[in-house]
This record gives structure tokens, C-alpha cells and sequence, in this order.
């Protein structure tokens, strides 16, 4: 895979495939990259060049001790870009892989983005009062013990064994397990608890490029509605809920979820 260095130094993987209009793939906690290789074969077919990002401590980039913070991972999407010189990129996250495109258009905006799609993550996981969308159980009286386990088993959702066969497909393509990281160590731990407490909405809501929300309406996370309250009040905004699908939906429903992204970028300004 090839690397790039960011300015704190730190190397980062990514694939590179295809040719075309780029689209930036980032994977959620603990995993890699190449847990979207079915997104990454469709998208090269349709003629579209995938960059997909190993962030800090996953995959194959470095794992430093520092660095375990959602603006961190933003910079570092920041350095990518820069580095390959891509100036007008799909960006697209799942999980926490989406709170890192947040993280980054906050801090830099979007004069290096077309487009982005957030895959079945809410952007504000404490619930309280005004917001209902949030992780199943996470108050703000419980928000610094919630994850010390790591991440709950809420009891909601799809069952795990109806993820089974998705996630032998995705191994038998590629010919091995995906290289997922623990989620034990102090950065991960500290990652897991800053992307937590963090609070996207207004940056959903005020995004000045077009945004596609994809929600898995048996998400064990979280309450499918979130995609489309994010995008509520913003006119750019489009929101999608895929059925017979959990948290994963580019791996639980690949094909639905692939024909849902396609028809977006169909759908973007030439």
C-alpha cells in the first residue's frame, strides 16, 4: 500500500485504484480499509479512482501513542488530500470513519470537497432532552464510564447471525480476515471516548457541498431517524434508510447500499 507522512509525522496507508472522479473511503473504529472492498470494485467499474484511508492506529498506518483525537484524524485527512493533491473529493465515512470527515470539514471547510456521505452514523452520540438519536443508553451522567468496556452490546438491531454471511462474503474476497485493531489500548480508548462526546450537528446542517445520510434501519447503535434529522434543515442535505440492515451497511447490504451511493454521485454537479 502506498503512505503518506502527516505533518506530525506519522505514516498512513491508503489504497489507490481506478481512474476517474476520486472518492475517499474511511472506515470506522478498528477497522481497515479494506473492509470496503466491495464499495471499492463498484466504484472503479463506474469509473470513479478510490483512495481508501488506513486512519492512525488501524490497518496498516502507524500506531503512535499521540494523536487519538477526532481533530487529529480530521488533520490527517487534511494531510492526504494535500499530499495527493485531490482538490475535489467525495468523502465518504462509516461510523466513526464519518465523524472524522466532520472533524475535518470544521477545521478546514470544503474547498477540497465535492460531496459527502455519512454511513450509519449519527452526529451527536449523547442523547439527551433534544436529541433522541443518539447511542441506545449514552447520557451525558454516564459518558465517561459508557465505553470502558468498549462498545456495548445494546440488545437492539440486527442479531449478529443475520451479519454472518456478509462478513463471510467480505472475507472470502479478501482471502483473509480483515485487520481489525484492538479497541483495548489507552490511544483507541481515548479516541473512542472523544468521538463519543462529540457534537457534529450544526457542522451536518450548515455543510455548503451535498450530503447523503445512509442509515440501517436495524442499526444496534442507534435509531435509524438520525440520518434524516441531521439533514433536516439542510437544503443540500438527502437522507436514505436501507432495510434488512444493521450498523455496517456497506457490509451488511452491499449491494443496496453500493446502488444508494452510485445514485448519489449520479446525481452530483458534473
Amino acid at each position: 500500500m502506498p503512505t503518506v507522512v502527516t505533518n506530525d509525522n506519522v505514516t498512513l496507508s491508503y489504497i489507490d485504484e481506478g481512474v476517474g472522479p476520486v472518492i475517499v473511503l474511511i472506515a470506522g473504529f478498528c477497522a481497515p480499509a479494506t473492509t470496503w472492498v466491495m464499495q471499492q470494485d463498484a466504484l472503479v467499474k463506474a469509473g470513479y479512482r478510490v483512495l481508501a484511508l488506513d486512519r492512525r492506529g488501524h490497518g496498516d498506518s502507524e500506531t503512535p501513542e499521540h494523536g487519538a483525537t477526532m481533530a487529529r484524524h480530521g488533520q490527517d485527512v487534511e494531510n492526504v488530500l494535500a499530499s495527493l493533491g485531490v482538490d475535489d473529493a467525495v468523502l465518504c465515512g462509516g461510523s466513526m470513519g464519518a465523524s472524522t470527515i466532520w472533524s475535518y470539514v470544521s477545521q478546514f471547510g470544503t474547498g477540497r470537497v465535492k460531496a459527502v456521505v455519512s454511513v450509519d452514523q449519527t452526529p451527536k452520540m449523547i442523547n439527551d432532552a433534544e436529541w433522541s438519536n443518539g447511542f441506545y443508553g449514552l447520557t451525558d451522567s454516564n459518558k465517561d464510564t459508557f465505553f470502558a468496556d468498549g462498545v456495548p452490546d445494546t440488545g437492539k438491531g440486527l442479531p449478529k447471525w443475520k451479519s454472518a454471511l456478509p462478513i463471510l462474503k467480505l472475507v472470502a474476497k479478501l482471502r483473509a480476515m480483515p485487520k481489525m485493531v484492538s479497541p483495548d489500548t489507552p490511544p483507541m480508548k481515548a479516541l473512542l471516548h472523544d468521538h463519543a462526546v462529540a457534537d457534529w450537528r450544526e457542522v451536518v446542517a450548515t455543510v455548503d457541498v451535498p450530503v447523503l445520510m445512509v442509515a440501517g434501519r436495524e442499526s444496534q447503535f442507534w435509531p435509524c431517524t438520525h440520518a434524516a434529522d441531521a439533514v433536516a434543515d439542510n437544503p443540500l442535505g438527502r437522507s436514505v434508510v436501507l432495510e434488512n440492515c444493521g450498523h455496517a451497511s456497506n457490509m451488511d447490504r452491499p449491494q443496496d447500499f453500493n446502488a444508494a451511493l452510485l445514485d448519489f454521485l449520479g446525481s452530483l454537479p458534473q
